[in-house]
């Protein structure tokens, strides 16, 4: 079936509570025409611009960069070192007396060494093996892939808003249109009855009950046009579309389709659901943590060398190639083998398990939920779009009840209180039309959600 074509008193304040969330700032060049854009046009242009989004996109780089940053920790490690020493004091150090023909168990005082000295040298460490190192590997691939899911969250709920914002736009747009035609038609009737006094066939009450409610209109055709004018803000603000930007919209609300085979589902599959998928990532990080806390009671190997030169010198010629410099080089195996840590590991791993109880705890509560949403949302659907239909026929009704008191008030046997009366109801009757409206396109849109229809 298909939604057609609300008062600014409930029409601004409910698009409003449901565009909560997404914060972009972007434009593109101005050339004095608008640019105009479908539904799915205006979610593609948002997908590049949100701000929200763009920072998914840069933690999904953050993440790949931590695995270089992971990898780098298993390459070679190499470092450089030099430094000159001026002794202003050269340390002084005690020797047993006897060695200069002392008394025994007396010590002198002797300074050893020369006031200048330096050392250069290179020094390198390769792992081997670490438990904790090739698991982190792991962990690392698996934030990536957490970042993506994440990511696609963030754009479902962009496509959400977008979609929304640019209903809300055309649902106001045709609002402003049903006004002013009201307007034009109350005119007409405002003219005639004005004319029908000024030559005596009508009380003045009767032309200031028209005039009245001409006034009224008028106010809220205005409270309209700038709700409109509001709600491009909006879609652009939702877009990333620089607000001063002029934009169009190429769709109309009759374009809006509602599919009638998801309203008949009970129930839909979870794995559907974005939020699934990155329930079933933090499941796996949860015990690629517990497996690191148990590879961490491994032994871990490592391999070094360094090589460096020393220099002494009483006068500052550290540089003179006639002096020898003095190497030292060193290779060597490092092993390190916990043997016990106060039961740190194992509180850790403890930790972890209980965390993963957590995440199961989660998958039912999550399919609960979704399933309970989807319920929700489709009750909520088949409610508007019941009452969607109830204010169509109620809107037809007070048009003809408003053309057929004119025509008897045209007539003669009608009253002028009679039209007022018709055009009131028939004021309140499209107010609750387009309320009706917009709340059913909120609930097909949010109903498309919950059934896990819009990916990214």
């Amino acid at each position: 079936m298909k939604l057609n074509k609300i008062s600014t008193k409930f029409f601004y304040p409910l698009m409003v509570a449901c565009l909560i969330g997404t914060t972009p700032f972007s434009s593109f060049a101005q050339n004095g025409e608008p640019t105009s854009f479908t539904v799915s046009q205006a979610i593609e242009y948002a997908i590049k611009n949100n701000v929200n989004i763009l920072n998914a996109d840069l933690d999904i780089q953050i993440s790949q960069a931590r695995i270089n940053e992971l990898i780098g920790v298993g390459l070679p490690q190499v470092n450089g070192s030099a430094d000159i020493n001026n002794f202003l004091e050269i340390p002084t150090q005690f020797v047993p007396g006897e060695f200069f023909d002392g008394e025994p168990g007396t010590f002198a005082p002797v300074q050893f060494g020369q006031k200048y000295s330096s050392s250069a040298g290179i020094s390198a460490t390769q792992l081997l093996f670490d438990g904790t190192y090739l698991v982190g590997l792991q962990a690392s691939k698996t934030y990536v892939e957490l970042a993506k899911k994440n990511a696609a969250q963030t754009k479902i709920e962009t496509a959400v808003n977008v979609s929304k914002a640019y209903y809300f736009v055309l649902v106001a747009q045709e609002r402003f249109k049903q006004l002013e035609s009201d307007l034009i038609r109350l005119d007409k009737l405002k003219s005639d009855t004005r004319a029908l006094f000024d030559n005596g066939f009508v009380e003045k009450i009767d032309y200031d009950r028209i005039e009245l409610n001409y006034n009224l209109l008028e106010s809220a055709r205005n409270q309209t046009k700038r709700m409109v004018d509001n709600s491009y803000l909006i879609l652009k603000f939702q877009m990333g579309v620089d607000l001063k930007t002029p934009i169009a919209l190429s769709e109309t609300i009759q374009d809006l389709n509602v599919d009638p085979s998801i309203m008949t589902k009970d129930s839909i599959p979870v794995s559907s659901r974005n939020e699934y998928a990155i329930l079933e990532t933090q499941y796996k990080l949860a015990g690629l943590d517990l497996k690191r806390y148990r590879a961490s009671r491994m032994p871990s190997l490592g391999l070094f060398g360094s090589l460096s030169a020393n220099a002494s010198r009483n006068e500052f010629n550290i540089f003179d190639p006639d002096y020898k410099w003095y190497p030292t080089a060193v290779v060597g195996v490092s092993l390190s083998v916990p043997i016990f840590r106060g039961f740190v590991i194992s509180s850790q791993a403890k930790q972890a398990r209980l965390t993963q109880y957590k995440v199961e705890n989660a998958f039912l509560l999550l399919e609960q939920s979704i399933n309970l949403e989807y319920r929700n949302t489709l009750t909520s659907l088949q409610n508007n779009i019941d009452k969607l239909e109830t204010q169509k026929k109620n809107r037809e009704l007070a048009r003809e009840i408003s053309r057929v008191s004119k025509i008897k008030y045209d007539q003669g046997v009608g009253s002028n209180l009679e039209v007022i009366d018709a055009e009131s109801s028939l004021r309140e009757a499209e107010t609750n039309y387009f309320t009706a409206l917009l709340e059913a396109i909120i609930s097909k849109i949010d109903l498309d959600k919950a059934a896990g229809l819009i990916k990214y």
